[in-house]
């Protein structure tokens, strides 16, 4: 790898742009894309391995190339330290999600709870717009609080964040939805929040319901049938 290319991997690693790295197997040729223009199958190549995270070998007029995702690390944002966030973020762990907590509550937002785990105190907007959700942050909304709540979804419908789920009733995301209407929200947005959170399994422990809202993350990501049919999210300017 020539040193210019390992300062734009580097750059884009830092600036939490995904890029993939394209190897041209029969010299060592190396360029990133979307940086550099390449033919069009190339480019497709590029673009899935970034899609699906995962490398592949492609034939590109006889000659083999190497495609190696950089992805940013995937994100869960969870809101309301509560027992279900205490079941959810160990199998978010283990589905690659590096997971924050976000509780005001002292009391319930404690490293005995949530052991090894990034716990931010602060005001749910606060913490939200300093986490900055991209398109490879999930954000989950548990505390059936609108105080918390509210202003977390506020955020995170003017982020990129690929998931955004709230707990409650569907009665309860009703008074929600008008609520964060008055707030300036359009209904193609308020379409984005997937409420009543996580898929229909029937649901009832807070494990259980854990298990449903991380699969139904897993889903919106891959795209999957089982997915609800949200509007995407707006283009954010970095």
């Amino acid at each position: 790898m020539t040193p210019e290319v390992l300062a734009a991997l580097q750059a884009a690693q830092a600036a939490k742009r995904p890029v993939a790295l394209l190897t041209r197997l029969t010299d060592g040729h190396q360029c990133l894309w979307p940086d550099t223009a390449v033919p069009g199958a190339l480019a497709e190549a590029a673009q899935a391995a970034l899609r699906d995270d995962a490398a592949q070998n492609v034939t590109l007029d006889g000659e083999p190339w190497f495609v190696h995702p950089h992805n940013p690390p995937l994100r869960m944002i969870i809101v309301g330290a509560v027992h279900i966030a205490q079941a959810l973020v160990p199998m978010a762990q283990t589905a690659g999600f590096a997971v924050t907590v976000v509780d005001p509550r002292r009391a319930w937002a404690t490293a005995d709870r949530f052991p090894g785990i990034t716990l931010i105190h602060e005001w749910t907007d606060d913490a939200m717009l300093a986490l900055a959700p991209d398109a490879r942050t999930a954000v989950v909304t548990l505390t059936h609080d609108p105080k918390l709540d509210d202003p977390a979804l506020d955020i995170a419908l003017k982020s990129d964040a690929f998931y955004i789920g709230a707990l409650g009733s569907r009665r309860t995301h009703a008074k929600r939805v008008a609520r964060l209407t008055e707030a300036g929200h359009s209904e193609a947005a308020l379409a984005r929040i997937n409420a009543p959170v996580g898929l229909n399994i029937e649901a009832v422990t807070a494990p259980e319901i854990a298990l449903s809202i991380l699969a139904e993350v897993v889903a919106t990501r891959r795209g999957s049938p089982l997915a609800r049919r949200t509007a995407p999210a707006p283009a954010v300017a970095a």
